[in-house]
């Protein structure tokens, strides 16, 4: 539930801020870089960077594509950002952000943000990028790939990203941005014919030398151009770390071969076949006078050159200065840093509360809307039920005075008329009955009169059976 309000708060603080950078990582079921394709030739990004470690982001600012960047997390540091020119910087104003994403893939935070206003939404930060942190008492300081100074307005503000810088001494930093926005403004725009079909891929080689033992210091910096328009041509430029004035210029293939192996940065070596080899030797001879120290641009070629070793003494003596004030302003920094951070978690705890106040009221109204309607609901389902129960019951009996009905008339016609003469009949057999009667004692009292006069006749008989036996016959004769 934490979790949720603070998502919300962070929404809302979005929303505070339209201007918000909205660099995102690019899914693996997307087609190269996505909306960035944009900044290869024909769509196409360089092929041959498939290590698992390789991380594709396309750099966004005011919901529109800026430019692109492949980013390792194993060395820390981008292999490459690709983007194109768009007109020399009027200012610069350094504010740097992270990609949440890259360190934490389940993190809800889509977009970029500023590292002091992350706290602890992102799990396991700094794991797979470089941090500020990084960089402070190292002795180098954030090189940018993409250099600001060649975008303006909002492709400036975008390259401010950890994502697209490397650790450059002070020295190398300088001079790199110093060559590479000559060589664009001087060398490249000039001769290609169309500037929005001028592809530019700024990269570095990782080296094994480490910084705080997570950053992979470079050991070259590249750069290649594609002019992807009629009589175009295609260049590229490597800067060695030990020589920070080296510039040297090759074509894209051999640059290709000091890569990874298989490596191909521009789609059909950005039309190789129908290159215009004056333009190239046009861009080249630019290319030399630069590096040779030449102005470029102007009809004036005095150039005012200070001596070797007053910069080195003046860099001595500086030195220890810079560097205290360097740490002044990190402390100054990490102190506003705290103050916004304390402020943003009492704000964050006061909306917390309010929110989840507002979501507890919302529940309960919720709830008391859903019980209300369920009543109303119920109101015509137990009305329906009864006028269903009344029309049931009325079939009921219709249905049990058919069921008589028919018993009734089921019943023979001979059986009701039997039954309704049984009273006649009975009345009429009274006197029959009583006559039977008088016969049937009549004839038993005859019975009784002559069982009794049979009885008395057996006696006399037997009686006078005796006698004759028992009584002398003499007797009798006198």
């Amino acid at each position: 539930e934490w979790t949720m309000k603070t998502s919300i708060v962070f929404l809302l603080c979005i929303s505070a801020f339209p201007g918000f950078s909205q660099g995102r990582v690019v899914r693996e079921d997307e087609t190269g870089f996505a909306e960035c394709n944009v900044f290869f030739p024909g769509q196409v990004p360089p092929e041959g960077f498939t290590e698992p470690f390789h991380v594709k982001i396309c750099q966004q600012y005011n919901k529109e594509p800026r430019f692109a960047t492949l980013y390792s997390t194993k060395d820390k540091i981008p292999l490459y950002s690709a983007f194109k020119f768009t007109k020399p910087a009027q200012s610069e104003e350094e504010n740097w952000l992270v990609e949440p994403q890259i360190d934490d893939p389940e993190n809800d935070l889509h977009e970029m943000v500023h590292e002091a206003d992350i706290g602890g939404a992102v799990a396991n930060l700094g794991a797979n990028q470089a941090l500020t942190s990084d960089y402070v008492g190292s002795g180098y300081e954030r090189g940018l790939l993409n250099p600001s100074l060649l975008n303006d307005e909002d492709f400036q503000v975008a390259t401010y990203t950890l994502t697209n810088t490397v650790p450059l001494s002070p020295a190398l930093s300088k001079s790199w941005h110093r060559d590479i926005g000559k060589v664009v403004e001087h060398a490249l725009i000039p001769h290609c014919s169309k500037m929005d079909h001028l592809y530019l891929l700024a990269g570095a080689i990782p080296s094994s030398v480490q910084v705080k033992s997570k950053m992979s210091v470079p050991e070259s910096l590249w750069l290649a151009a594609c002019c992807d328009a009629p009589e175009g041509w295609s260049l590229g430029l490597v800067k060695k770390i030990n020589d920070e004035n080296s510039l040297a210029d090759l074509t894209v293939r051999e640059l290709e071969k000091q890569l990874l192996p298989g490596v191909h940065l521009f789609k059909g070596n950005c039309g190789e076949d129908k290159q215009s080899q004056e333009k190239r030797e046009a861009v080249l001879q630019v290319v030399s006078e630069i590096r040779s120290g030449e102005q470029v641009g102007t009809s004036n070629n005095e150039e005012t050159k200070d001596s070797g070793w007053v910069r080195r003494v003046a860099g001595i003596i500086a030195t220890p200065f810079i560097k205290l004030l360097e740490l002044l302003i990190y402390i100054f920094v990490e102190l506003v840093k705290f103050v916004f951070y304390f402020l943003w978690l009492v704000v964050k705890r006061v909306v917390g509360t309010i929110l989840g106040g507002v979501y507890s009221l919302w529940n309960g109204l919720v709830s008391y809307l859903k019980a209300v309607s369920m009543v109303l609901i119920s109101i015509p389902y137990d009305v329906g039920r009864v006028i269903i129960n009344i029309f049931l019951g009325f079939l009921q009996i219709v249905q049990d005075v058919v069921s008589l009905t028919y018993r009734i008339l089921s019943i023979p016609v001979g059986f009701v008329l039997h039954l309704a003469a049984f009273p006649y009949h009975s009345i009429c057999a009274i006197p029959s009955v009583l006559k039977d009667m008088a016969t049937g004692i009549g004839g038993t009292f005859s019975l009784v009169i002559d069982a009794t006069a049979a009885v008395l006749h057996g006696f006399y008989y037997l009686a006078g059976h005796i006698v004759k036996r028992f009584v002398p016959k003499g007797s009798s004769d006198d």
